[in-house]
């Protein structure tokens, strides 16, 4: 974590008056000001070992409660000596730029939390701050873009699942990061072209993905088949890595996409 996000999640805290750590985990809110977090470290991990972790960001009127009681996806995460930490949207959707409920927002306070909660997830449990990936599904897979965009160096890599930008790629994006995208050809919530909404509209997942091919100078590699799904596979001179997956299937999250982001990523190095 830079300097500059470091001190922006300390006056997150201080803007809404933190309260002093407290014991929390996957049943118990891990407050941050006045909004909180849920985490479930793996089975029988080391305090003076640390870990890597997993982020997810829910979907739409989603919570991190629910996260926390898919239990297959904690095993598996648990399995992968991973943690898994849940976060929570202030209200019913994440409020980033383009969102129907507030289509002008900056995203600048969803900016503030994650700064938040992996500052204080770092410093509270035993969490490799080099070995974090960040990961949603749907409106979730919408922060996890942004996220992607303007907080490339506060994770390891980004894994958006049936996600994307409201109203395009943005015209700016802050250093490359790497990026594993995975969508469902028939979605019909979030479609790949994108979809209008009160007056906004889903961005266009090929757009988001030839922006930042163009940003990241990012150059086609190989083609790969993973179970059912179809994965198109670039890289820069950097190291990093940019991966579009589909599968055939409509708006749908599985656990597995995680595990195979997470390899992805540990095969490039990132983590």
């Amino acid at each position: 974590m830079t300097s500059r996000m470091f001190a922006t999640a300390l006056l997150f805290c201080a803007s809404f008056g933190a309260a002093p750590a407290m014991a929390c985990g996957p049943d118990t809110d891990c407050t941050i000001g006045d909004r909180f977090y849920r985490i479930a470290l793996p089975d029988g991990a080391d305090a003076a070992q640390p870990v890597g972790a997993i982020v997810f960001a829910h979907g739409y009127r989603g919570t991190a409660r629910g996260t926390m009681r898919n239990m297959n996806l904690r095993r598996m995460v648990s399995d992968m000596g991973l943690a898994l930490i849940a976060v929570k949207s202030a209200g019913p959707d994440w409020n980033i730029p383009g969102v129907p409920s507030n289509v002008d927002s900056t995203g600048t306070e969803e900016m503030a939390y994650f700064d938040a909660v992996i500052a204080d997830a770092t410093d509270r449990f035993a969490i490799d701050p080099d070995r974090i990936m960040m990961s949603g599904f749907s409106a979730g897979g919408m922060v996890t873009w942004e996220l992607a965009c303007h907080r490339p160096d506060l994770f390891a890599g980004f894994a958006p699942v049936a996600g994307t930008f409201w109203q395009g790629p943005p015209e700016t994006c802050e250093t490359p990061a790497s990026v594993v995208h995975i969508h469902g050809t028939q979605d019909s919530t979030v479609p790949l072209a994108g979809r209008r909404i009160a007056q906004t509209k889903q961005g266009d997942v090929m757009q988001v993905l030839d922006m930042y091919q163009s940003h990241g100078a990012f150059a086609p590699q190989s083609t790969a088949n993973a179970g059912d799904l179809s994965c198109a596979r670039q890289s820069n001179p950097q190291g990093d890595i940019l991966e579009f997956c589909t599968f055939e299937g409509g708006h749908s999250f599985r656990r597995s996409f995680l595990s195979y982001a997470w390899d992805r990523m540990v095969a490039a190095g990132q983590v």
